[in-house]
């Protein structure tokens, strides 16, 4: 099919490396503007673009895509640019750009959008790390026609991922993209045989994932040790998950943790233990057991060789 692709981050990008593969045709793509990263916060393109300019396709990186709003010239253009492209359907993967209605109408069979979870549970920015933080026992990824509201859409089609008790965000991420590409190319299989049944999004199980806040980086001890565990889990790689301890000015970050069920009558966020098998943590209820940290501006370090080099103090 004749294909605009709209996606930034590198989720998408695997969703566009998928299309590109089953031979869809794609004069086109939107993705956000070049941000700045690295140490020497350099402009660099989303891993959208980079896989788009390898494959020689033209590039919009419009501010806004609203007529009506803060960047009009540019959302003009990218509309002439849409216009032209003529696509029979457009395709978005965290995108990152609220499309107005303009947008979902322009191609003649709308909007499919690629989402990171089993709607209607996990509606919006973080699927991924909220579906982890609550003790999902699964996710997976939705194909859905698009509509003006917040991932409101009709379902086109779903694949389920299962939620290892070890899996971090990160991890999870690359299992669900490597579904959203092979979701999206079935649907639109199917599409062009007229074998999708939409199906409209039930009104029980609606939850909304909320965008990342570094505020819930500091893990709060008063919480108990099996949310705090998966709060690592959820908030790895970003926005990492931190603990204070004894010893070290700065926050830590913690790459791994679990939870042990015991009983403690300390209170939340005592020094129970540090040994080269875990460094314990009283919690709410339970204890959490640091294995993998990192101190501010140094390397990551398994627990083993973190105890090594630090001195905790009372």
């Amino acid at each position: 099919m004749r294909l605009v692709f709209a996606g930034t981050p590198e989720f998408a990008r695997v969703a566009l490396d998928a299309l590109l593969a089953a031979g869809h045709e794609i004069p086109l793509v939107l993705t956000q503007p070049d941000r700045p990263a690295g140490r020497g916060l350099k402009l660099t393109p989303s891993p959208v673009k980079q896989a788009a300019l390898a494959a020689g396709i033209p590039v919009a990186q419009p501010r806004s895509l609203r007529l009506d709003g803060r960047y009009p010239d540019e959302a003009a253009q990218a509309r002439a640019q849409l216009e032209q492209a003529a696509p029979e359907v457009m395709v978005v993967a965290a995108y990152g750009l609220i499309l107005p209605a303009w947008t979902l109408q322009l191609p003649p069979r709308g909007c499919l959008n690629i989402h990171a979870s089993l709607l209607p549970r996990w509606r919006g920015a973080a699927p991924i790390q909220r579906a982890i933080e609550a003790g999902d026992a699964e996710t997976g990824v939705t194909i859905m026609q698009m509509d003006e509201g917040l991932d409101t859409g009709d379902m086109l089609l779903e694949r389920r991922v299962p939620i290892g008790d070890t899996d971090s965000a990160a991890q999870l991420h690359d299992a669900l993209a490597a579904a959203g590409g092979e979701a999206i190319v079935q649907a639109l299989q199917l599409l062009q045989a007229g074998g999708l049944q939409p199906q409209a999004q039930p009104a029980d199980g609606v939850t909304y994932a909320a965008k990342l806040d570094k505020a819930e980086a500091a893990l709060d001890c008063t919480q108990a040790a099996t949310l705090l565990a998966r709060r690592v889990r959820a908030f790895n790689p970003v926005p990492g998950a931190t603990v204070r301890l004894p010893g070290l000015e700065a926050p830590v970050k913690v790459w791994r943790a679990e939870a042990l069920d015991t009983v403690v009558t300390h209170a939340p966020g005592t020094l129970l233990q540090a040994t080269e098998a875990g460094i314990d943590i009283a919690t709410g209820d339970g204890v959490l057991r640091l294995l993998e940290l990192q101190k501010a501006g140094g390397k990551r370090q398994p627990v083993d060789v973190f105890v090594r080099g630090w001195q905790p103090t009372a």
